[in-house]
């Protein structure tokens, strides 16, 4: 058996200081749970200096199941690592994959309509193969350096000294050139909810997720941008990765997928109110989220659709429901949120779960696929990011990803922020816009 190297480093609640002194390595990538401004998240793992990096674009893959192979290189360039280590100690993440899955790789998962420009650089994916990271755990109090049998020994050394504080980097504060502007009008944002209405009259679907994009120019490090907007929106699904030529910044509230023991687990947002002023204001929101029989029927089509992605690769009848509607409060927002569960059938990795329930249905509407195509149809822009994944898939198979919502990508000095919201039946139009400025108006306005 393969022994990790594991070093105990100094517990300090807020990790950020910590992979700052990281940033001008290779691809460093920070899976945040936002301590100390969210209580939720238990874990904080970061690492850089990738021995291998994937890349993918759908400019550079003929429609129709095409980029569905990068899952498989993925799990290829896994499988390259020693999978028989000893865990102990029950980590997360013992090496292995960091990264994200761009919504736009369902492209090469699913036949799709190419309506929407791809006015962005950023790949549809990047993910690095990476031999070490540091782990926090928060419940236990503990800072653990963690390194796989196949680590760069020269590597290790130069961690071990960044993570001495032996590095002094300079940011540049952040701030913006120029104010927000969508790319939907209102009177295209109308336009397109009644188009939705129509699909849905005609029964062509159930549900479908429409989004609009927020743009604007900034100056100065994203890296400052991510750790103001952490402490307006704390949430313990955020993260942060920098590339050569973008950054991303994700402030998820929303789990997609998690993998412990075989053991799968996914939970789903769908009902969003804003945070009352005082606390009896806050109470009555609370109270009439958790009534509102609109967003309990939109949670419930989700929970079916996710029921029916886990069961491509879950045992059968080991799939349930374990909590249905339940309130979860953020700084910002209430969510209503589901979690389904399931045992992941012998021989199944879960880069192939991941595959099969990507994107995740929470963000597309339902039935999937067709929601998909009419969302091409109806947004002007990609999504690129947004609506994806980031996260883990550690190479003894344990994985845990998120929704990217919530989730900006800077790149050639402009920042690009989404916000959607799901649309049924019963949708009124001026509350469904008005929803998009409650998910993500206080991080634009904490940016501007």
């Amino acid at each position: 058996m393969n022994q990790l190297v594991i070093e105990e480093l100094p517990y300090a609640v807020d990790s950020a200081p910590l992979f700052e002194q990281l940033l001008d390595l290779q691809l460093p990538v920070y899976l945040d749970s936002s301590r100390p401004y969210s209580a939720r998240g238990r874990y904080d793992i970061f690492s850089a200096e990738p021995v291998t990096t994937l890349s993918n674009s759908s400019l550079l893959a003929a429609p129709g199941h095409a980029n569905g192979k990068f899952f498989q290189e993925v799990d290829n360039a896994l499988g390259e690592q020693t999978p028989s280590i000893d865990n102990d100690y029950h980590l997360p993440f013992v090496g292995g994959a960091l990264g994200y899955f761009g919504y736009d790789l369902g492209r090469g998962l699913e036949r799709l309509p190419q309506h929407a420009q791809q006015d962005l650089l950023i790949p549809d994916s990047c993910v690095g193969i990476y031999t070490w990271a540091v782990i926090i755990d928060h419940r236990q109090q503990r800072a653990m350096l963690v390194a796989h049998p196949q680590v760069d020994r020269g590597l290790l050394k130069e961690v071990r000294s960044r993570l001495g504080g032996q590095v002094n980097r300079q940011t540049t504060p952040f701030s913006l050139s120029s104010a927000f502007q969508s790319n939907m009008s209102r009177e295209t944002y109308n336009n397109a909810f009644e188009k939705v209405q129509n699909y849905i009259l005609d029964g062509d679907c159930y549900q479908i997720n429409l989004a609009q994009r927020f743009s604007a120019d900034y100056e100065g490090d994203p890296w400052r941008a991510y750790l103001t907007l952490r402490e307006t929106a704390a949430t313990p699904f955020s993260g942060y990765i920098q590339m050569p030529s973008n950054s991303i910044l994700s402030l998820s509230p929303e789990r997609f997928l998690h993998v412990s023991n075989q053991r799968v687990s996914t939970s789903p947002i769908k009902g969003t109110i804003e945070r009352g002023k005082d606390r009896e204001s806050d109470m009555a929101l609370a109270a009439q989220l958790l009534s509102s029989s609109k967003d309990r029927a939109e949670n419930l089509m989700i929970v079916d659709l996710l029921r029916n992605d886990l069961g491509k690769s879950c045992i059968p009848g080991s799939i349930q429901v374990d909590e249905l509607f339940q309130l979860q409060s953020f700084q910002t927002v209430h969510h209503l949120v589901s979690t389904i569960s399931g045992q992941l059938q012998k021989g199944i990795e879960p880069l192939a779960l991941l595959a099969g329930c990507f994107p995740g249905g929470s963000i597309t509407g339902a039935p999937k696929v067709r929601a998909m195509q009419i969302i091409e149809e109806l947004e002007p822009c990609r999504r690129a990011v947004y609506c994806g994944s980031l996260g883990y898939i550690s190479c003894d198979g344990q994985m845990d990803t998120n929704i990217a919502i919530r989730t900006m990508v800077c790149e050639d000095q402009k920042i690009h922020c989404w916000a959607g919201g799901g649309i049924v039946a019963d949708s009124d139009c001026d509350s469904e816009y008005n929803e998009c400025m409650t998910k993500v108006g206080k991080l634009l306005t904490a940016l501007e």
